[in-house]
């Protein structure tokens, strides 16, 4: 009886949230939009004002009726289903500018997507705007002053091409078709992250629209309080069209690869790992994960390495102890591009699995974390199961928290817990409570937050655990530059 009344009581509540938007289609003429406001209302948006917008763009407006709007909307994880009203396609920064304006005018829920690879689906919005700039890829490289110019929806692959053609790179993220612009302004851990920092440590400028339509230079001379936010504070202060990066001479050719090793044993395996892992130098980074399949005996511990030290010392330093650490069911480290490092995970276009994950930051690899990390994998009931250690520390940790937004600087590894299904899925609500479940157990361990890995159901107090002491700051910033928080869909900051 409970559980019909509950159901009941929920089926009235969804009916009577329906009325507002069913009263408003009815009002509405043929001609309008029935859209979403910031405030979660239904709105209409008048053809003529909709016509108006689409003149005066140089990329696309496509809406829901057209046949260009099912790709137009899809997500990189196909687990958000999103469908906006509309989707503005930009080629440039006037572009971004009409759109900002738009949604600003008419108080629109509005999403803004880069290269696209948004995990959390919050690149999308349902019933609102979405301002995009995929198409905006270009890659300057200048070799001589070693400063790169990317463009708002620029992929990691990209970027790394261009610059590696001349023996350079600026540290970006582990998978080459993520954006250059989501991971840079959440602060951005790479594979050469702890030799060079952050990607958000080698921002040396950036060009952005705030939520008033202005177009802005931000750098160590101009706005310079807007260049430390969006080092590390997310697309909280405007939508950046354009990124200025430092770049570091790096050979092409590095060592690394991925080696595996079975779950038996597992525990033991992960603590000589972790006295291995300590004394690291910059140039070693190694990412860890732990996975499940659909047998126990397809569960397993693998290491993808990163060495961008000599390559002629790498299997001595690097390689020689990682085989010591137990008998690899498989060993793909030896000397590899950089490239093919940074491609090694990728899933181009959009993801075949959907997926759901938490994550925090860790100080080190404890014995407590171990068995916790092992005993969820051992257990999982699931296959595509991931839970992982993504390297820090190094430059990234000399770096003074209050000198970027990016304000977890003591960690040693981000962690997490990820469970990825085939889409369309059975039993997606009990797959992601086990993910929280398992975070419930894991969460106690950490200190402080990544934003990039912030979930759109985390309570607000894990964002201010992504900002720490710098949230005073970072939110009298935000009230300076999008005082009615229209750049919501984030790891959001609350104007002060």
């Amino acid at each position: 009886m409970r559980r019909r009344t509950f159901c009941a009581a929920g089926l009235a509540a969804l009916t009577a949230a329906s009325i507002p938007c069913r009263q408003l289609r009815a009002a509405a003429s043929a001609d309008d939009t029935v859209a979403v406001g910031l405030d979660g209302r239904p709105l209409a948006l008048k053809a003529a004002d909709i016509d108006d917008l689409r003149a005066g763009l140089r990329g696309a407006l496509i809406g829901a009726g057209q046949p260009e709007y099912e790709t137009a909307r899809r997500l990189w994880n196909p687990a958000f289903d999103k469908k906006p009203a509309l989707i503005v396609r930009c080629l440039g920064a006037a572009d971004v500018r009409r759109a900002v304006d738009f949604a600003a005018a008419h108080g629109l829920l509005t999403a803004v997507r880069g290269g696209g690879h948004s995990v959390s689906g919050q690149s999308g919005c349902d019933g609102g705007i979405v301002i995009d700039l995929s198409p905006m890829r270009a890659v300057e490289v200048d070799p001589l002053a070693r400063h790169a110019r990317v463009a708002g929806g620029a992929l990691l692959g990209q970027l790394d091409r261009e610059a590696l053609a001349f023996g350079l790179a600026t540290p970006v993220g582990t998978v080459a078709d993520t954006g250059v612009a989501g991971l840079t302004l959440g602060g951005g851990v790479g594979r050469i992250a702890r030799r060079f920092g952050l990607s958000c440590d080698n921002l040396t400028a950036a060009e952005v629209v705030t939520a008033d339509g202005r177009w802005l230079r931000a750098s160590s001379s101009e706005n310079a309080d807007l260049l430390w936010g969006l080092r590390g504070g997310g697309g909280n202060f405007g939508v950046v069209t354009t990124f200025g990066f430092k770049l570091h001479e790096v050979a092409p050719q590095m060592y690394g690869g991925t080696i595996v090793f079975p779950m038996e044993g597992a525990r033991e395996l992960l603590r000589r790992f972790a006295d291995f892992s300590a004394g690291a130098p910059d140039e070693l980074y190694i990412d860890t994960v732990l996975g499940t399949g659909e047998t126990a005996n397809a569960r397993f511990v693998a290491f993808n390495v990163c060495y961008s030290g000599a390559v002629g010392d790498a299997d001595r330093t690097v390689g020689q102890p990682m085989r010591k650490l137990g008998k690899p069911i498989k060993d793909g480290l030896k000397p590899s591009l950089y490239t093919e490092l940074q491609g090694s995970g990728d899933l181009r276009g959009v993801s075949p699995l959907g997926g759901y994950g938490k994550g925090g930051l860790v100080d080190g690899i404890t014995p407590t974390l171990i068995d916790t990390l092992v005993g969820f994998a051992e257990s999982a009931p699931f296959d595509n199961v991931l839970m992982w250690l993504q390297h820090q520390g190094g430059a990234i940790s000399r770096v003074r928290p209050q000198d970027t937004a990016f304000f977890n600087r003591r960690a040693s590894h981000n962690v997490g817990v990820f469970e990825a299904w085939t889409m369309p899925a059975q039993d997606v609500a009990g797959r992601t409570e086990w993910v929280r479940s398992a975070w419930a157990k894991i969460e106690p361990q950490t200190h402080g937050q990544y934003s990039n890995l912030a979930a759109t159901d985390d309570r607000e107090a894990r964002v201010h655990a992504a900002y720490g002491d710098n949230y005073p700051r970072l939110a009298a910033l935000k009230k300076r530059y999008d005082p009615n928080n229209l750049f919501r869909l984030n790891a959001n900051i609350k104007p002060a």
